[in-house]
Order: structure tokens, then C-alpha cells, then sequence
């Protein structure tokens, strides 16, 4: 990027309002009338969306209520290793684009460090091993691979501007110049909606003139964040919405684990609360604990929905926000039929979520960085191959910490093949198959501790990693992520919201959570009769402005 471009941020395309801008604005996002100043609004889920939308209903002065059935921070779970200071297992979210303006919103309020994330062929990877058909390459970019490789990015970069005049569409959401992006995205919204990201790459005619081994390779090992096959399946509007938006280039790690996030806004003490007392948290507005997971969502007349917990206890509300997967909402929370439409309902029940397995050791230190006299190479690196790992990331604390390598990164029927199998078997696996990619490196020799592992389909409350839109979902959708705007829902399907990463156009990635947290705080500010600045005008305000474009049913 040359020093005149504006960055790529996460601006649209199908919904391009500044998100970083509205919460950078000094009058804030939003008042409530005087006599709505401390109403419970209850907030189903404490993950990066439910405590985002709590903490900023907190700084306008309302009363969040948050219920958590599982873990504070939902799927950004930083899991320590036992013994170890502030080592820890990124078992969720682990990479963030440094595009997710929104997100690193936060990240900076809270004063948390980040570094690049080591992904392949990055300075910060140091090396990559490419492992495939049992023949191993290694470079530190790309250029030091064969030129196969080369020739398999060239074709993607080929097939976007083909298919999806990909440079057009991503300067015009560099410049926010909303007609474009809109014209444009619009466009590629009617072509390929009801089409897979394998139809998008066997078609063009950059993947067309090379052979079904670079196909292949990119589906196995793929370039920026690694293979891209377990994707195939899915929309094409998924995929182009990662790669216009940044999402798979330029990412940061949080230092010392992004559960801080989630778990700094539920601490944190605000200085420009209105209504609370200086001091006032979302951990002190709860005496210190989140109330226990949701059973019921019950509606009692057209302004009060009653909030039934696990343990029968019971909270009503004008406005409820939920946050948890979609199918949760009719599968383990006995949710009032009436609450939404049958076609909202239709979306909800039709979300597809990816399995996704990690497996992660602690070792006794950042033994890859030692040097084999005789290749002259370092004794191991990333590794990207068709073998069961899929995906091996080195994480180096210092020379004098534990390193922590995630063996395994793995999803949809490679995560299937470890869902039976218990940690240890996992890792047996695992070492198994990095034996055979480094056959004179004995990294079972350097393991301490305990190996960390996570399969998210088998999670009762997650039952997946996150949404895989299909063709054909685009409509679906759309309904879920516009639910925030209520003036012409009929009165029986108001007050209650949505938010998280499956309600987003980008799920798996934090940006999609905050954003859709955002539209839901200004929804519930709209619901109790509140209104934003008139000169930071939110998301609902520039609603028929920036709708996301509308198909035909």
C-alpha cells in the first residue's frame, strides 16, 4: 500500500457504515429519555458481542443484565496452561485483521498489546514448511517456493478480478465511497449468491488453463491464512467478502491471550457514564458474576418479555438481546414461537455452522528456532500439508518462556476425525504426522504440561465454530442482520435483538460480532424511545441510506 491509499478496514460492502467513526465520535452513540435511565435490558451471552453491547447500554445508562449458560467470553477463550504465567491456548479466535476497526476499538481502550500473527510465509512465521503429495518445500516467502506455487496465487488473484473486479470494488472500500461500493457489491450480490466458492475457482478461466493440481493446492494449502477447501462448499459471497475486507491479510494477536478483551469490558470503569456512579462496572452492576444461562424467552404483553434462567428464576424486560448461537434460541431455550416471524425463524433454523478441532501443547522453549547445521534452516516452521494437521502454528513467548505450538488446525470433516478421540490420542496423532514432515525432530521431547484441545461441534452451547453461509443463504441473511431496524415489525416481534458473528456477513471473525453488537445497541435505544446524536448518526439512522441489497423471493 503506497503512503497516499487509505487503508482496507472492514467498511461494508453489504452494510458500508463506519462503525469505528461512530465510536470514535465525542457525543457518543446515544440517550435514553430521563425516566428510562436505569432499565434492565437483558443480554442472552457474555461473548465479544453480548458484552460489547453491554458495556456501551452501561455507558448510556441503562442496566445490562447478563446471562451466561458457559464461559465469559464465549468463543475468544484464551485457556491457560496449568503452571505456566500467562501462557495460554487461543482455543476461539486467535487472529484478527488489523482491518477490524471496530474490534481494535476496543482492544486499544483497553491498553492491550497485539503482535503480528505467524501465519505462513509472513516475517512473523519466520519460515514455512508447504508439505503435500509427501514432498516438503520451505521458504520465508513465497518467492522461495517453486514456481507452482506461484503460479497457484497468481491464479487467485487472476480469478478475483475476473469474477469479482475485485481491485475496483476494494479501492472504493478503501475511499468509503458508499455509491460505488453499493453499485458494485450489488452486482456481484445477483451473480453469485446461489454459487460455491469451488464453482467460483473451477470456472475462471485463470484456474481453468492451469491443471487440477493447483486447484488442488489451494484447497489444501492456499496462501495468506492456508487452505481454503474446507470453504468450498460455501457461498462465494462469504469468501469475497473476507478477501475485499482484509479479513485474511495483516493480522495481529492479542498478547497474552484475547480473552482480555471480553473479560477487560466487564471490568472496566468507564469515565463518561451517565446515570451510574463513577466506578460503576459491568462486573459491579452484577455483583461479580454474570446470572446463569437462559431456559425461556416468554412474551407477556406487547412491551414485557419475561426471562426465565436455568434455575427458575425469573426477570421481565422491554428489550432482550441475544447473543448465542441461532439455534440455541429453538433448541435449548424454549423461545416463544410469537417472538419472531416465521421467516426470521426460517433463517435462524437454516444457519449452518463449521466444525473446527484445535489441539495445542506447551513446550519447555522455542526449540524450532534452533538452526540444523546441515541444511541450515531452522529445525521446524509453520507447516501448511494434506496430512491430518492441516495447519501447525509456532507461538514464541521469549527465549527464556515456554513456547506453545498449536499441533493441529483442522475443520469440517478433518475436525470429524477427531471428534471421538480424547487429548491425548489427538496429540499422539498429531506428533505422528509432524514425525513424518521432520523426521530428525523429536517434538514430544520438549512438551511439558498438558495439552489443550477443543472440538466446537461437540460444545452444548456452541455446537460449531461458526457460520458457513451456503447458496442460496444470502436472503437468510439478510433477514437476521436487518432484525436491529423494528419500526415495521408488528408489535408482538419487538424488543427482542440479535447479535454475534452468525448474524453478521463475516462470521468466524470478532469485526462481525462488534458491528452486529453496535446495530443492537441502537436498536434497544430506539425501542426505549431514545435517539443518537444528531451529528453521530448510528447504523438505524442511515438505515434506507445503506441497506444491504434485497433479492427477489
Amino acid at each position: 500500500m503506497s503512503p497516499e491509499q487509505p487503508p482496507v478496514t472492514a467498511f461494508g460492502p453489504d452494510f458500508p457504515f463506519p462503525y469505528d467513526d461512530w465510536l470514535a465520535h465525542p457525543a457518543g452513540l446515544g440517550r435514553v429519555p430521563p425516566d428510562r435511565l436505569g432499565t434492565e435490558v437483558v443480554v442472552v451471552g457474555a461473548g465479544i458481542a453480548g458484552l460489547v453491547a453491554a458495556y456501551e447500554l452501561m455507558r448510556i445508562g441503562l442496566r445490562p443484565v447478563v446471562y451466561e449458560s458457559s464461559h465469559l467470553g464465549g468463543r475468544l477463550r484464551s485457556q491457560p496452561f496449568e503452571g505456566a504465567d500467562g501462557i495460554v491456548a487461543e482455543l476461539g479466535g486467535m487472529r484478527f485483521p488489523r482491518s477490524s476497526t471496530a474490534f481494535h476499538h476496543y482492544v486499544d481502550l483497553l491498553g492491550l498489546p497485539t503482535a503480528p500473527f505467524p501465519n505462513p510465509l509472513t516475517e512473523a512465521a519466520g519460515s514455512t514448511v508447504i508439505d503435500l503429495h509427501g514432498r516438503t518445500y520451505y521458504g520465508r516467502t513465497l518467492a522461495d517456493l517453486p514456481p507452482f506455487f506461484t503460479e497457484v496465487a497468481d491464479a487467485w488473484a487472476s480469478a478475483l478480478e475476473e469474477g469479482a473486479g475485485f481491485t475496483d470494488l476494494q479501492q472504493a472500500i478503501r475511499e468509503r465511497d458508499i455509491p460505488r461500493i453499493r453499485a458494485l457489491w450489488a452486482e456481484l450480490v445477483e451473480v453469485w449468491d446461489d454459487r460455491t466458492f469451488y464453482d467460483f475457482v473451477s470456472t475462471s478461466k485463470a484456474f481453468s488453463d492451469l491443471s487440477f493440481a493447483h486447484r488442488e493446492a489451494f484447497g489444501q494449502v492456499g496462501f495468506g491464512t492456508g487452505g481454503w477447501d474446507s470453504d468450498f462448499p460455501n457461498s462465494m459471497l462469504e469468501i469475497l467478502r473476507v478477501v475485499l475486507t482484509g479479513c485474511d491479510d495483516d493480522q495481529l494477536l492479542v498478547v497474552g491471550g484475547v480473552e482480555q478483551v471480553p473479560q477487560g469490558l466487564w471490568t472496566r470503569t468507564p469515565d463518561d457514564l451517565v446515570h451510574w456512579p463513577a466506578g460503576t462496572s459491568l462486573s459491579s452492576l452484577h455483583g461479580g458474576g454474570t446470572r446463569p444461562g437462559v431456559a425461556r424467552l416468554h412474551r407477556l404483553d406487547a412491551d414485557t418479555i419475561r426471562v426465565t434462567d436455568v434455575y427458575g428464576g425469573t426477570r421481565d424486560v422491554s428489550a432482550v438481546l441475544t447473543t448465542c448461537q441461532s439455534w440455541l434460541l429453538s433448541t435449548q431455550i424454549d423461545t416463544d414461537e410469537s417472538l419472531f416471524g416465521q421467516e426470521v425463524w426460517m433463517a435462524l433454523d437454516r444457519t449452518r455452522y463449521m466444525q473446527s478441532t484445535k489441539t495445542f501443547v506447551m513446550v519447555d522453549r522455542p526449540f524450532w528456532r534452533d538452526v540444523d547445521p546441515a541444511t541450515g534452516r531452522e529445525v521446524m516452521s509453520t507447516t501448511l500439508t494434506d496430512r491430518l494437521t492441516r495447519s501447525t502454528y509456532l507461538f514464541d513467548n521469549g527465549p527464556d518462556r515456554p513456547g506453545v505450538i498449536c499441533l493441529s488446525y483442522s475443520w469440517m470433516s478433518d475436525s470429524l476425525k477427531m471428534l471421538p478421540y480424547p487429548v491425548e490420542k489427538r496429540v499422539e496423532l498429531a506428533l505422528g504426522a509432524l514425525r513424518k514432515i521432520y523426521p530428525t525432530v523429536d517434538v514430544g521431547a520438549h512438551v511439558i504440561g498438558d495439552p489443550i484441545t477443543v472440538t466446537w461441534e461437540s460444545d452444548p452451547h456452541s455446537l460449531g465454530a461458526f457460520k458457513g453461509a451456503l447458496p442460496g443463504h444470502y436472503r437468510y441473511n439478510r433477514r437476521m442482520y436487518c432484525h436491529f431496524v423494528q419500526d415495521d415489525l408488528p408489535a408482538a416481534e419487538r424488543g427482542i435483538f440479535m447479535a454475534g458473528d452468525d448474524v453478521s456477513w463475516t462470521p468466524a471473525w470478532a469485526e462481525g460480532a462488534v458491528q452486529t453488537a453496535l446495530n443492537a445497541v441502537w436498536g434497544i435505544v430506539a425501542h426505549l424511545g431514545g435517539s443518537t446524536p444528531p451529528d453521530n448518526p448510528g447504523p438505524g439512522d442511515r438505515f434506507a441510506e445503506l441497506a444491504p441489497p434485497a433479492l427477489p423471493d
